[in-house]
Order: structure tokens, then C-alpha cells, then sequence
């Protein structure tokens, strides 16, 4: 078992430090939310001070932050992380940043001789606690396979992708794809509604047809039809809207720096763009549908 420093116990980070205590490794931990340390505490695991504190004696250093700007402050900026690590130590980054941001991380460590692989994950909240997340990782292969009863004890798949920052290029792409699909299935979905169709039976139809998908099947955006789904819970405890935003955001750059055409991914970008001016920003991102729902609908 490894000692393992966790930083960043959000709605994802935090099932998956529960998990890896599971599987029986010892975790120092630090999130700036009192609450998420002493969750995780109550797990099992040993609170730091600061991420710094965090770090000392760690063999494994993991990392779930919202964005490229928190990962590289961590890491890189003034006090960063990586002039602390113990030399040898393993870095496993599961946010989803920009991949110039990913790289740029990478290589400051190698040149430290630390082993950084970026991890992005797929598969929400509910995967997080289940332990089935898909980790989709770029960097080194003798790292990965380093990392990989780590990633084991916190997802059910893992695929390599290439270099570093191609974990991060991979996730973008399915995130866009997500995005794309979660905002045509509440289109969908407030037309059948518009023409008075049981949004439940209609969806349930969708589930097992041509247009069947997550968003139809384990996340569906229509209030009541899923029980365990954010839009059942009012829109809360999934993946916040504005983070699909970042994220359509971050592949709209991917796109330009290459020259790739994304018609579908910008359009999704301005409808999420839409929903967080509505003030839903902060609320699971299948809460796009309110862009389509009219008011007197149920």
C-alpha cells in the first residue's frame, strides 16, 4: 500500500480519496473546503495543514482540481509543490486542464526527476463513488503502469492515450461529445413535453432506441424521470455547468491551435454560455435543458 498525499476533495475527488481508503492506502489530505477534509477524515484519513504538509513523505502525490490556473499554482508557482516532493514520488493529476497546461507541469517535473502522468477521468459523480471511473491518461507508460493499481483502486478502465497531455486532448474530446449530446436530449425531450408527451415514457422509449445515450440512461436532465439523476435533486451533487463550459471552452483552443473545425462543440459551448448567464452555472451541467424547457412545464 502507498502513502498517498490528496489534494482537491470536491464532488469528485473526495469519493475517490474514499475509495483508495478503502483499498487500504494511507492518505494525507487538503482541500481548501473544511468540510470535504473532515469528510474524508472521517474515512480514515490523516488532515494536512496545507498541501504542502500534504506532500511530506509521500510516495504518490494525486491532485482533482477545477482548472489549469489551480494546477499550475500548485505545482509551479510561488511555494509549488513540486520543489517539496520527495524525489521519486509519483504525480498522478486527475483535473481536466489545458493541455499546454498539462505538458508545461510534465516537464518542470521531469526536470526535477519526478514521474507526472495527467489523468482526467470520465464517468460523473456516480462513478467516482462507485469506483468505476475511466481514467484517461497521458505521459510516460512505465509511470502509468506505476500508477496503475492506484488508478485500479479508483476506476474500472483505463486507457493510454500517448504523451504528455494527450490524456487531456482524449478527455476533451469525449467532454465536447458529452456536452453536444446532454443539450440535444433535453432539446429533444422539451419538444415531446411541449406536445404533451410524458417526459418519463418518452425517455424511457429514447433508452432503448436509436437516440439512447448517458444522458438517457444514467443522467437524464428531465426532473422525476430518474430518480438518482442531478435533475431529480434539483440540479445539485453532478458536474457543475461551468465546468462543461471550461471544458468546451478548453477544446474550442485545442481546436484553434490546430485548426480543427468544431460547428457542434462551439454550438454547445454558447448554449452552456446561456445557461450559466441564467444564473444555473453552478448547478449540474444537465440543467442545460432550462435553455429549451418553457416555464410552465413540469
Amino acid at each position: 500500500m502507498s502513502r498517498i498525499a490528496f489534494i482537491g476533495l470536491g464532488n469528485m475527488g473526495g469519493p475517490m480519496a474514499a475509495n483508495l481508503l478503502k483499498s487500504g492506502h494511507e492518505l494525507r489530505v487538503f482541500d481548501l473546503v473544511p468540510a470535504a477534509v473532515e469528510a474524508a477524515v472521517a474515512a480514515g484519513a490523516r488532515a494536512a495543514g496545507s498541501a504542502m504538509d500534504a506532500v511530506e513523505a509521500a510516495e504518490v502525490v494525486i491532485s482533482m482540481l477545477p482548472a489549469s490556473r489551480h494546477v499550475e499554482a500548485l505545482y509551479l508557482g510561488t511555494d509549488g509543490l513540486l520543489a517539496a516532493i520527495p524525489a521519486g514520488a509519483l504525480i498522478i493529476d486527475c483535473s481536466t486542464i489545458a493541455t499546454a497546461s498539462a505538458k508545461k507541469v510534465a516537464g518542470a517535473a521531469a526536470e526535477r526527476g519526478l514521474q507526472l502522468i495527467d489523468a482526467p477521468v470520465s464517468g460523473g459523480t456516480a462513478g467516482a463513488a462507485a469506483g468505476t471511473l475511466t481514467f484517461i491518461v497521458g505521459g510516460d507508460g512505465a509511470a502509468l503502469e506505476r500508477a496503475r493499481p492506484i488508478l485500479q483502486a479508483m476506476g474500472k478502465n483505463i486507457f493510454h492515450m500517448g504523451d504528455a497531455g494527450a490524456g487531456q486532448v482524449a478527455k476533451l474530446c469525449n467532454n465536447m461529445a458529452l456536452g453536444v449530446i446532454m443539450a440535444v436530449t433535453g432539446e429533444a425531450i422539451a419538444l415531446g413535453a411541449a406536445h404533451g408527451l410524458d417526459p418519463k415514457v418518452l425517455s424511457q422509449m429514447m433508452a432503448v432506441s436509436t437516440s439512447r445515450s448517458w444522458a438517457t440512461e444514467v443522467c437524464n436532465p428531465w426532473p422525476g424521470v430518474l430518480e438518482n439523476a442531478p435533475a431529480s435533486r434539483g440540479y445539485t451533487g453532478g458536474f457543475g455547468n461551468d465546468l462543461m463550459l471550461k471544458d468546451l471552452n478548453l477544446a474550442a483552443e485545442a481546436a484553434a491551435g490546430t485548426g480543427a473545425t468544431i460547428p457542434l462543440g462551439e454550438l454547445a459551448r454558447n448554449l452552456y454560455a446561456l445557461n450559466s448567464n441564467a444564473g444555473n452555472g453552478a448547478l449540474d451541467f444537465s440543467s442545460v435543458v432550462k435553455v429549451f424547457k418553457r416555464p410552465e412545464l413540469t
